[in-house]
């Protein structure tokens, strides 16, 4: 086991030094420079551009750039904000909590609206029941979160006037985010679960627990369920990663400081340190849900062994 964990962190090593690559010279290649928006806040004149680009670094070979972040990145410095001078960890220590709980708690709403909805289907098929699960399945992948973000703002905020619009603060700034975040990643569980468990229960197994007079209860709980979770845990856990590492849309909507409100910031002033710093945070944020998703999977099905 501790072999297999140690080669999933080494085989992440060049995955993250890809991302990183390229988004560093996606930024570089993109028109218009950050330091043009710095001296245009000061008023500032051509010459003024030109010491910034000298005093960031911006004025040296992209090459020589690229591996000056590599070699800062080693000692473990993402650097500095160009425009706020805050360090990149800092930043992301101040808004990581706003996105975890926020990521926890949209994922709490998938499993507990995709995992009913798609044992119910499994339970009744070829019934209403089914036919009503995977609409709102459908209905729940097909939306965008900017648009139930605003249905949801419009009707539940400025109509009845029972949650607030934006901001953090208390527990029901955080219904809506979660909610909307959730129902996306709701109708792909859903829809996942019932194909899962409608498979499991054709197989002979369950047909032969079935004659001894076992009931669809215990069938479902002893037999089908866990079997049923070994993809489902694939598809839980990279709606888990992607909720905390792009949470851009739902922070922006609702107005909600986290990571995904910083990063979006970030990229409209081409702030480079910070869309560098989040992408890395991202990165490894999949990689280690991944690898914790590897390991769940020896726990629901003993035949898969790591090595």
């Amino acid at each position: 086991m501790r072999q297999f964990v140690i080669h999933r962190l080494l085989g992440a090593v060049p995955v993250l030094l890809g991302v990183v690559t390229l988004v560093f010279l996606v930024l570089r290649v993109l028109p218009g420079e950050p330091v043009a928006v710095l001296a245009a806040q000061g008023g500032g004149t051509a010459e003024d551009i030109a010491r910034l680009r000298q005093e960031y670094g911006l004025d040296s070979p992209v090459w020589l750039q690229y591996l000056c972040f590599l070699l800062s990145l080693a000692r473990g410095d993402l650097g500095r904000s160009l425009f706020t001078h805050q360090s990149i960890s800092q930043i992301i220590v101040q808004q990581a909590p706003s996105t975890v709980v926020l990521a926890c708690s949209a994922l709490a709403v998938a499993l507990g609206v995709g995992m009913p909805m798609g044992i119910l289907a499994a339970m009744r098929p070829r019934s209403w029941i089914e036919r009503v699960c995977m609409g709102l399945s459908l209905v729940g992948v097909s939306i965008p979160i900017p648009l139930s973000g605003l249905v949801m703002i419009l009707i539940f905020s400025l109509t009845l006037h029972w949650l607030p619009a934006s901001g953090r603060g208390t527990l029901s700034h955080l219904v809506m985010p979660s909610t909307v975040m959730g129902l996306v990643s709701a109708g792909s569980i859903a829809r996942l679960v019932r194909a899962q468990l409608a498979e499991i229960l054709r197989e002979e197994y369950i047909n032969v627990a079935r004659a001894k007079g076992l009931t669809e209860s215990a069938l479902l709980v002893r037999h089908a369920l866990r079997s049923a979770l070994v993809p489902v845990i694939t598809v839980v856990g990279l709606q888990f990663g992607f909720m905390l590492g792009g949470a851009v849309a739902t922070e922006t909507v609702f107005g909600r400081p986290g990571l995904g409100r910083t990063l979006a910031e970030a990229i409209l002033y081409k702030d480079y340190p910070v869309v560098q710093g989040m992408v890395i945070v991202s990165a490894a944020l999949y990689t280690v849900v991944n690898l914790v998703v590897d390991l769940a999977y020896g726990y629901l099905d003993p035949r898969i062994h790591h090595e």
